[in-house]
């Protein structure tokens, strides 16, 4: 069975929608040479009336995609560093996103936002290194985090098929994981579902992005003392809490591991809305960034900031051990 990596699934799926539908097409900077290894070749096959480069004006491009999805086209749009959502947070969230209910539904504006390679790359730095889904999400955005090969085709490939926005984060601690894929049976994954990644009986794990991988592996290393259930939420909005509930409902126990801010995170969002569902045998707990992070440039510094295995593992027993 062929080994497919995320990135290259990024690649395939936008391959393959440009070729299922000629109303799709990309925009972004340096994307014809493929700056970001996810637009390699797509300018031979498809030409430069469907592969632009753009000029290094974030909010101008931004709007050009809004005015093209109005006009019946399909454009994804690609960012190659995060934290330019937030000069755009305009363009997405204000015009983009409301336009349909200010119309009373006359439109549609289906465009799909990519970030490849948001989150921490080595050396980027605090204006580079931004994981800023948690935002998207409480404005009520369809937001999707895949951590699996197969969910970044799957996903990004119903984002480009939905009528509304959706903002792609493809984290970059993902971006090289490779996974066995039979090529035939990778199709779009449903927005809005979650999928249990190990099934487990003592406490339910929720990791989003590439912490899922982190999260499966501190299962593995604790499987002789404790029973984790991982559960990855793959849409961040809208999020699959009848699935966690059938989760934690079994196991009693949370904790919710998030490469985002803490405060006002969506591991507080995701452990508030099970608290108001269902009864816990033990508090709660997230394993985030620190409030307020920014993540420094030193390397050693870059990773004590972000959320690990280790704080993982400890969250775990510490929930293992508490009662309510």
């Amino acid at each position: 069975m062929p080994r497919l990596s995320y990135r290259k699934a990024l690649t395939r799926a936008l391959t393959d929608e440009m070729t299922r539908d000629e109303s799709v097409f990309l925009l972004g900077e340096d994307i014809r040479v493929g700056a970001s290894n996810v637009t390699p070749g797509l300018l031979k096959r498809f030409g430069p009336d469907r592969v632009l480069d753009t000029p290094l004006s974030e909010q101008a491009f931004t709007s050009f995609a809004t005015g093209a999805a109005l006009a019946g086209l399909r454009p994804v749009v690609e960012f190659q560093i995060p934290s330019l959502l937030f000069l755009v947070f305009e363009q997405i969230v204000n015009h983009a996103h409301k336009f349909p209910m200010m119309t009373g539904g006359q439109c549609s504006v289906p465009v799909t936002y990519l970030v490849p390679g948001s989150g921490s790359r080595t050396g980027w730095a605090g204006q580079h290194s931004d994981h800023p889904y948690s935002l998207f999400a409480h404005v009520g955005i369809v937001t999707v985090v895949p951590a699996t090969p197969a969910d970044a085709y799957g996903l990004l490939a119903s984002a480009i098929r939905h009528d509304d926005p959706v903002v792609v984060f493809a984290p970059a601690a993902a971006l090289e994981v490779r996974d066995d894929v039979d090529f035939a049976t990778l199709a779009p994954v449903p927005l809005g579902r979650g999928v249990v990644r190990r099934a487990g009986d003592d406490v339910t794990v929720v990791a989003v992005g590439h912490l899922v991988h982190d999260a499966l592996a501190v299962a593995d290393d604790l499987a002789d003392q404790v029973s984790v259930e991982v559960f990855d939420p793959r849409t961040i909005y809208p999020f699959d809490l009848d699935g966690l509930l059938d989760s934690v409902s079994r196991t009693g126990r949370l904790v919710v591991v998030d490469d985002s801010n803490r405060s006002c995170g969506i591991a507080a969002e995701i452990i508030t809305s099970v608290l108001e569902r269902v009864p816990l045998v033990a508090p709660p707990r997230r394993v985030t960034r620190p409030d307020g992070a920014v993540l420094p440039f030193a390397p050693v510094l870059d990773r004590a900031v972000q959320p690990g295995r280790e704080q993982l593992t400890a969250a775990i027993q510490l929930t293992m051990k508490d009662r309510s």
